[in-house]
């Protein structure tokens, strides 16, 4: 078959639409039902996109370059549907850098069968077709003409539609934001080149120097041995210390601890709020681009002379310690996956040999990392049933997806309980003491909805509201705890820990805030 280039990208930007644009689709009747003039509306709506993607392919369309584009498009496009698709995610800058942090063990659990059904049916057949597509090229003139009139017909197109239905495009654009973030594959193509732009695409980092005055002054002689957990993707609703139905906290409703009912994350990833909970600046200011220019508590710390271990069962310590070692568990050879509690086996080797100093230790959790939730765990945690044993979620029902994620709660109260009954054990030595907080919270299909990543303003509760706790042991210094268990119930933020962090540690600094500072 031969076709001209601007054929062949026309039908490529057809089938793209009419195959890879469902999520973008059902989005929009719910806001627009497909009845009387909305039919329209939406019909241009149609046009309009494939008149974008012509426009966008139509540009860097060449000789050499027109096939390998479209069949990168198609592949991509067609993984894009799918978790769109099954999980109601978006595909922005922020879940460009997730995709990009993600190790290959945890890519894994997103893998399907229906994934494979997707990625061949809408990505690889087409492909073949276009790289089968003989293209009919002429003179070097005749083509550019062509490819300037194709270009300029498809914006010409965009504007008149955008023009003929100025009121309907005005609602569109500024009252259902979200919308446009479901087209496949404009938004993602944007969102790689703005995560380039952000990312890559820059001048040698300087890093600004902070707490240079960082100094422990304390009244007590005692050190301190400090243990933040940075939990994954746990929502604080299914928390029963918070008043959940089932019993996921069964330990820690035992120990003594102080429960943070109403905390929320700085982001809804685990590439965007991990580095924002450890950095100075506070969610309003935060960008992943600010964060690599300037410093971070662990550097302030480790300025104030206090000893750092972070040990990380997740995907990385995504920048925090780029300036620092770390362990990285995940990789180590487990029997299986290897479980969050197996983190503690580095510490006691690790406070031997700083028992002089003050300490302070990192976990980061695997926790409730989805959606293959029943993996998080192990078989004798499974106290909740039916449960979830796939990580299609859209074929499980509500119920199971509920149980997978409670049991995988249920293993991380165990662990937390087990940290604390760790921390007992050095009481004589030092004063000891542990911060909780999770990274993000999680969908599990409300509306439709699951996993976590989309862009703040538009993320449910569930992405946002995490668990968050504090305990202390006997005789822990420079905490006012009756404040503490008063205001546990009060609004706090992510943009609390690196306050919290310095105050736990008496960090006297230019940098210490003492109104974010949780304990006093």
């Amino acid at each position: 078959m031969k076709l001209t280039q601007s054929k062949l990208i026309i039908l490529t930007s057809i089938f793209l639409l009419v195959f890879d644009n469902y999520s973008f689709f059902i989005n929009v009747f719910k806001i627009y039902p497909p009845v009387g003039l909305n039919l329209v509306y939406i019909f241009s709506l149609s046009i309009l996109v494939i008149s974008l993607n012509i426009f966008l392919l139509s540009l860097v369309s060449s000789k050499y370059t027109t096939k390998p584009i479209l069949i990168i498009v198609l592949l991509v496009s067609s993984l894009t549907n799918y978790f769109m698709n099954s999980y109601n995610v978006i595909i922005d800058e922020e879940m460009i850098r997730n995709i990009i942090q993600t190790d290959l063990k945890e890519s894994l659990d997103l893998f399907s069968f229906k994934l494979l059904l997707y990625f061949i049916f809408l990505g690889v057949i087409p492909s073949y077709l276009v790289y089968k597509t003989k293209i009919k090229y002429n003179n070097f003139l005749t083509e550019l003409k062509s490819k300037i009139i194709t270009i300029f017909l498809s914006l010409l197109i965009s504007i008149i539609i955008i023009l003929s239905f100025s009121k309907f495009y005005t609602s569109f654009f500024r009252e259902h934001k979200p919308l446009r973030y479901y087209t496949n594959p404009i938004y993602w193509i944007y969102s790689i080149g703005y995560y380039i732009n952000e990312t890559l695409n820059k001048a040698p980092v300087t890093i600004k120097k902070i707490g240079l005055d960082a100094k422990v002054i304390r009244q007590t002689k005692k050190h301190k041995l400090i243990i933040m957990v940075v939990g994954e993707a746990a929502r604080a609703d299914h928390f029963s210390l918070n008043g959940y139905e089932k019993e996921t906290n069964p330990n820690l409703k035992k120990q003594n601890i102080i429960n943070f009912s109403n905390f929320y994350s700085c982001g809804t990833s685990t590439a965007y709020s991990v580095p924002c909970m450890f950095s100075p600046l506070k969610k309003d200011e935060y960008s992943y681009d600010k964060f690599i220019r300037i410093e971070n508590v662990i550097d302030v710390l480790n300025r104030a002379k206090i000893s750092i271990l972070w040990v990380d069962n997740n995907s990385d310590p995504k920048g925090v310690m780029d300036r620092f070692s770390y362990i990285d568990y995940k990789n180590f050879k487990c029997n299986g996956e290897c479980r969050d509690i197996g983190m503690l086996q580095f510490l006691p080797k690790f406070i031997t040999q700083n028992k002089n100093k003050d300490i302070f230790i990192v976990l980061h959790q695997m926790g409730n990392h989805g959606p293959a939730y029943y993996k998080r765990y192990p078989k004798n945690f499974e106290k909740f049933k039916p449960v979830c044993k796939t990580n299609q979620l859209e074929k499980c029902s509500k119920e199971s997806i509920k149980n997978a994620y409670d049991n995988a709660l249920l293993y991380t109260d165990y662990f937390l309980n087990q940290v604390i009954e760790f921390l007992k054990k050095y009481q004589k030595e030092f004063e000891v003491g542990l911060f909780y907080v999770a990274d993000h919270g999680e969908s599990l299909g409300e509306h439709g909805i699951y996993l976590h990543g989309l862009p703040y303003f538009m993320a449910p509760q569930a992405q946002k509201h995490v668990g968050a706790i504090m305990w202390f042991g006997k005789g822990f210094s420079g905490i006012n705890l009756e404040k503490l268990k008063n205001n546990k119930n009060n609004f706090y933020s992510h943009d609390f820990i690196f306050s919290t962090l310095l105050g736990l540690f008496d960090v006297n600094s230019k940098v210490y805030e003492k109104k974010f500072d949780l304990t006093k």
